[in-house]
């Protein structure tokens, strides 16, 4: 599995959102993007980490700052996700698991104890050129966003 570090250039994706609208990480060219990658919505650790992000959204879009979250759910899953939680940003489909793999957010990773193949909570921060200024693979869902914000000095 190949993962990103900083100063690779972003893999370009084109998916849809939970309102089955096309987003593509060209349409966040000249802007800085944060893509959170989270295993399944509607569970505690993911709704935790997408809601950490609703409620930093502000900052964050006030430096610059763009959010989407990136998952293997069906649209309609992430349609009841962003209404149930409130969330205000793009929350992106990615059923076959294509940008998940591409990003080195998918695949062999320790859970309990065994190995299993899945979704690697991972964040990254794009900039505004498409490259890759942060990449964080194994976050944890509680205090990351806040962790990240303290990176960010936002």
């Amino acid at each position: 599995m190949t993962r990103l570090e900083v100063g690779d250039k972003a893999p370009d994706f084109q998916l849809s959102d939970q309102n089955d609208a096309p987003v593509s990480l060209s349409d966040f060219r000249g802007r800085k993007l944060i893509v959170f990658c989270y295993p399944a919505a509607m569970t505690p650790g993911c709704t935790k980490e997408a809601c950490d992000f609703r409620d930093s959204i502000a900052p964050l879009q006030a430096a610059g700052y763009a959010v989407v979250g990136l998952s293997p759910d069906p649209v309609a899953k992430l349609a009841k996700f962003a209404e149930k939680e409130s969330l205000t940003y793009p929350l992106l489909s990615d059923t076959d698991k294509a940008v998940l793999t591409a990003y080195g957010a998918y695949g062999e990773k320790k859970l309990y104890g065994k190995v299993v193949t899945g979704v690697i909570r991972s964040t990254f921060v794009i900039d505004e050129h498409g490259t890759v200024e942060i990449a964080r693979y194994n976050v944890k869902a509680t205090g990351h966003v806040a962790s990240l914000r303290k990176l960010l000095e936002v």
